[in-house]
């Protein structure tokens, strides 16, 4: 496993991967995620052998890159995107990333459960199968607060073991997207994670749970740093994710609006690094 940075989940700007790396640097991570279309524009005019090369100078992993496909909105957008998938595909995959993810919302106002469940496993499968070609897997990101899957008229998937099920509906190449946080507030356990095996976690997100609030009254929206509080088990969650052979990224996802208050970017780095070292030294 390795520390790696999204910067724009940490309130840092990188308009390009140039910037990107730089920031990953400065704050100590070992990989960072990337926009697969800047990727294929830059495969495209220098070969993927030059591109691999500004992650291996630079000693830094490329990470993963989020889903580039509208397969919430209209069949337009979708089916636009679907055909634009194989492109970035091929494009992570030439440069050794082959790890994207999505998020699910656990709620629906509009569609009662089997509907959306069909919804999501229609929309998804293509997706899946365009990725599975070259070698791509998708992680499924369950949503876990109760405060959020009860905010709306129809209660939506928002455990692993549910995930799961519905990944492999949509394919043999789709797991999960594993955030701390909604594990913690889907109130699943560290002994559920020793019974994944590494290819059903595709990606992992990290952060703790404010203080003196119950699990069920927790906000997706307010978190804190990772290991900051203790709120959550983090030794707990990546020990097991160790044990059962996980090998890749983890990244900080805090939603902390206090590290919009630090003086610039490299502050804001600094800040998110040291915490991301300390929980992996655990």
């Amino acid at each position: 496993m390795y520390s790696a940075l999204s910067p724009g989940a940490i309130g840092v700007q990188a308009t390009n991967i140039a910037e990107a790396i730089e920031a990953a640097k400065v704050g100590g991570f070992q990989g960072v995620e990337f926009d697969p279309e800047e990727i294929a524009v830059l495969i495209e005019a220098a070969g993927p052998t030059a591109v691999r090369a500004l992650f291996q100078d630079a000693r830094i992993l490329p990470a993963a890159f989020g889903l580039p496909v509208d397969w919430r909105g209209t069949d337009e957008d979708w089916k636009a995107g679907l055909a634009r998938l194989p492109r970035l595909a091929e494009a992570a995959a030439a440069i050794g990333a082959p790890r994207t993810n999505t998020w699910i919302m656990p709620c629906s106002d509009e569609r009662e459960f089997a509907a959306n469940y069909e919804f999501h496993v229609t929309r998804l499968a293509p997706v899946a199968k365009i990725l599975a070609e070259f070698g791509c897997a998708l992680g499924l990101e369950f949503i876990g607060p109760k405060t959020l899957w009860t905010s709306q008229k129809y209660p939506f998937i928002h455990i692993m073991e549910d995930m799961l099920s519905m990944g492999r509906a949509i394919g043999p190449n789709v797991g999960l997207l594993l955030d701390s946080y909604h594990w913690y507030t889907s109130h699943s356990t560290v002994e559920a994670l020793r019974e994944l095996t590494p290819d059903q976690v595709v990606y992992v997100h990290v952060n703790d749970a404010p203080l003196g609030v119950a699990i069920d009254d927790q906000l997706d929206g307010t978190r804190a740093l990772p290991g900051e509080t203790g709120v959550i088990d983090i030794a707990g969650f990546l020990s097991a994710l160790k044990a059962i052979g996980y090998d890749g990224p983890i990244t900080p996802e805090p939603f902390k609006k206090e590290l919009n208050d630090l003086p610039s970017d490299a502050d804001r780095l600094k800040t998110v690094g040291a915490c991301m070292n300390k929980i992996m030294g655990r």
